[in-house]
């Protein structure tokens, strides 16, 4: 087998501690954990969840053409499909292999936290470091104990710059998953009131978020949001961690990264910012302020990590919205086109406020309207009644003409609208599809948006599945 795979049997034996059965024909160029998209040399890792068992999949995984199956448990059509890794725990085998991963790369590695944002701030640090070289980045919200560990195993060998997505939902997460990263360049985004059901307040989630500098490397460095209210605090316990240099981002005027101005657009933006002394004036491709003020963070790393800043900033100009934070579909009615704005991944107070932004610029044609669908906003404790009635104030502001919403929490606020945006409020997002898909018409703007729980994404899909593609349709 080349030596340039991404694993060697003998790697993933040292990094496990399993036992071989069978042998390896081919060379191992992937990791996967879904059977369904295992590709020819993968290393399929049976990983047993809360609702399934990896190990059922197997012998599926292996006759797709999965080079190894990393499994704690055998039976004889497992023998009889290919060759088996045989671990105590695949989990902590691929946390195993995640760290074997980190442990031989030289990368520079990134690694991004905070309650909102930390997708779209992966992703522009994505596009912009791709530029600058070899580039390894999680995928979608990979962000958690599966993950992170899973990412790490996924890492080629020469790479030249990694991005690590990191989450949490409840205090200590962080610290567990910064361990495994290690990385040299730590961003906070943000810190708002996101998870509250399991912290008491936001303070908490920023001592929380706060961990992630507990992992930094020797000589590394902390990006924090300058213009948050946590700025000083986080600054402090980037220090008590043992971290010397800290960059500022945002609009205040100390920052080590300052926006000097911006152009807002309903599909890009246009922004002029310093750049630890370095002025960039720059097109980036997704739109929102909140994209823009994240995107001062990616400018800190990039300038960090001695990336090429000006070929960065030009490849943000390719940065488009993650699937669900953002994404644009314009659609054909009867009678015209109209508008979807898709935040329908999740969602808390602060993304809400920004998706509603969105809505705010975004001009409704002919005499279309701008119409907000919202679900509820999870996990936000006991204060979750104030922080739902609190938007209504943001929906005033972007001159929402209509508003549909679900859930008992959405429900406090549909109720306290005017009468003239009430349109319907119904318990599960489903009970608002027929109505909302017969209301729809030419130059209206609507966007979709709740907690993964509230279920948004289906009426996002019922709005594709009923109305062309306005290119297709013309």
């Amino acid at each position: 087998m080349s030596e340039k795979s991404l694993w060697t049997v003998e790697e993933l034996i040292a990094a496990t501690g399993g036992k071989l059965e069978g042998k390896v024909s081919r060379a191992l160029n992937g990791v996967e954990i879904d059977s369904r998209a295992v590709g020819a040399g993968d290393v399929f890792i049976a990983i047993k969840g809360d609702v399934q068992d990896g190990h059922i999949y197997v012998t599926k995984a292996l006759q797709a053409g999965a080079g190894i199956a990393v499994v704690s448990k055998v039976d004889d059509d497992m023998r009889d499909a290919g060759p088996l890794l045989v671990v105590d725990d695949t989990l902590v085998a691929m946390e195993q292999m995640g760290l074997a991963s980190r442990a031989r790369s030289q990368a520079q590695i990134i690694a991004v936290t905070g309650s909102v944002g930390k997708t779209t701030t992966k992703d522009a640090l994505g596009v912009a470091l791709a530029a600058c070289g070899k580039t390894h980045v999680s995928v979608a919200s990979f962000n958690n104990h599966w993950g992170v560990p899973l990412t790490l195993a996924r890492m080629p060998r020469d790479t030249e710059y990694a991005v690590f997505e990191i989450g949490m939902n409840h205090a200590g997460e962080i610290s567990e998953l910064v361990k495994m990263v290690r990385p040299h360049i730590a961003i906070i985004t943000a810190v708002a009131e996101s998870h509250l059901g399991h912290f008491a307040s936001v303070d908490e989630i920023a001592m929380a978020k706060a961990e992630i500098f507990k992992g930094i490397e020797s000589g590394g460095s902390a990006v924090i949001n300058q213009d948050s209210e946590f700025f000083a605090m986080l600054k402090d316990k980037a220090r008590a961690a043992g971290v010397e240099n800290i960059v500022g981002f945002g609009k205040a005027p100390l920052a080590g990264v300052q926006l000097k101005k911006v152009a807002l657009h309903n599909t890009c933006s246009c922004v002029s910012a310093n750049v630890l002394d370095d002025d960039v004036t720059f097109k980036l491709g997704s739109p929102g302020e909140h994209v823009v003020m994240n995107t001062l963070g990616v400018l800190a790393a990039i300038k960090l990590v001695d990336a090429d800043l000006a070929r960065a900033v030009l490849a943000l100009a390719q940065l488009s919205p993650p699937k669900g934070r953002g994404v644009r579909l314009q659609l054909m009615a009867r009678d015209g086109e109209f508008l979807v704005i898709d935040e329908s991944y999740n969602a808390n107070p602060a993304s809400m406020r920004a998706a509603l932004a969105l809505l705010g610029r975004a001009e409704p044609q002919k005499a279309g309207r701008r119409i907000a669908v919202l679900g509820d906003m999870l996990e936000l404790g006991d204060n979750s009644q104030n922080l739902h009635l609190e938007l209504s104030e943001p929906l005033k502001k972007a001159k929402v003409d209509k508003v549909y919403a679900c859930g008992p929490m959405m429900k406090l606020l549909w109720q306290h609208l005017p009468p003239f945006q009430q349109v319907l409020w119904k318990l599960n997002s489903a009970e608002l599809e027929k109505e909302l898909l017969r209301d729809i018409q030419a130059g209206d703007v609507i966007m979709i948006k709740g907690s993964l729980g509230s279920k948004m994404g289906p009426l996002v899909d019922a709005i594709k599945n009923q109305f062309a593609k306005a290119d297709k349709a013309a």
